[in-house]
C-alpha cells in the first residue's frame, strides 16, 4: 500500500460536525446583520462554505475550537479552502486588493462600509461560536489586536473595524449595532 493510500485511509472526516458549526455561525451572522439593517447580506453570508472546495476541506480538517483552515494551513503551508473563501466573500478584507499602477504591487483597497459592517458581524459571530460559554465582548478585539501588526489591510478599513470592536468591548453589541445601522442608513463613508 502506497503512502497516499495509507494517508487517505487515516483521515477522519467530520461532515456533520462541520455542517453544524458553519450553519450555527451563519445563523449568528444573519441575526447580527439584521440588527445592522443588512438583511440580504446576512442571508447570503458565507454560502461558499457549503461548496465542495470549502466544505470537504472543512470536514477533513475540522477542529471544533477554531477554523479548519488553520489545520489545513499547518499541514500544507496554505489553505485551499481559505483561498477559495476569501476570493468570493466581500466581507473579508483580503478580497479587497488590486494592483497599484504606480508601484505595480498588489495593494489593499478601502472596503465599502456595508462590508466592514458584515466583517464586524462575522468576527463577533466567530468569537461567540468558538468561545462558547466563555465568550465575552473583549474577545473579538483581542483576536483583532493579535494580528494587527502583520495584517495587510487598508489602514482606513483597519481603523474602522478597530473602532467597532473597541465600541463592542466598551459599550456592548446593542450599542454597536445601533451605531452601524445609523451609519448605513445615512450612507456613511469613512
Amino acid at each position: 500500500m502506497g503512502c497516499v493510500e495509507k494517508f487517505e485511509r487515516d483521515i477522519v472526516m467530520h461532515p456533520i460536525k462541520h455542517f453544524l458549526i458553519i450553519t450555527r455561525h451563519r445563523h449568528q451572522v444573519i441575526k447580527h446583520c439584521a440588527k445592522c439593517g443588512l438583511i440580504m447580506q446576512g442571508l447570503l453570508h458565507d454560502l461558499s462554505k457549503y461548496s465542495p472546495t470549502e466544505f470537504l476541506r472543512g470536514s477533513r480538517y475540522f477542529l471544533g475550537t477554531k477554523s479548519p483552515n488553520e489545520a489545513e494551513r499547518e499541514q500544507n503551508g496554505y489553505s485551499i479552502a481559505w483561498i477559495h473563501h476569501q476570493g468570493r466573500n466581500k466581507h473579508h478584507f483580503e478580497y479587497w486588493k488590486d494592483y497599484n499602477f504606480q508601484t505595480r504591487v498588489l495593494t489593499p483597497i478601502k472596503m465599502p462600509y456595508r462590508y466592514v459592517a458584515e466583517m464586524f458581524c462575522d468576527r463577533l459571530a466567530a468569537s461567540k461560536i468558538y468561545q462558547g460559554k466563555n465568550y465575552c465582548d473583549s474577545h473579538p478585539l483581542e483576536y483583532f489586536m493579535k494580528g494587527k501588526s502583520t495584517r495587510i489591510i487598508h489602514p482606513d478599513t483597519s481603523n474602522e473595524l478597530e473602532l467597532l470592536l473597541r465600541m463592542l468591548n466598551e459599550k456592548g453589541e446593542n450599542e454597536v449595532f445601533k451605531f452601524i445601522k445609523h451609519r448605513i442608513q445615512n450612507n456613511y463613508i469613512y
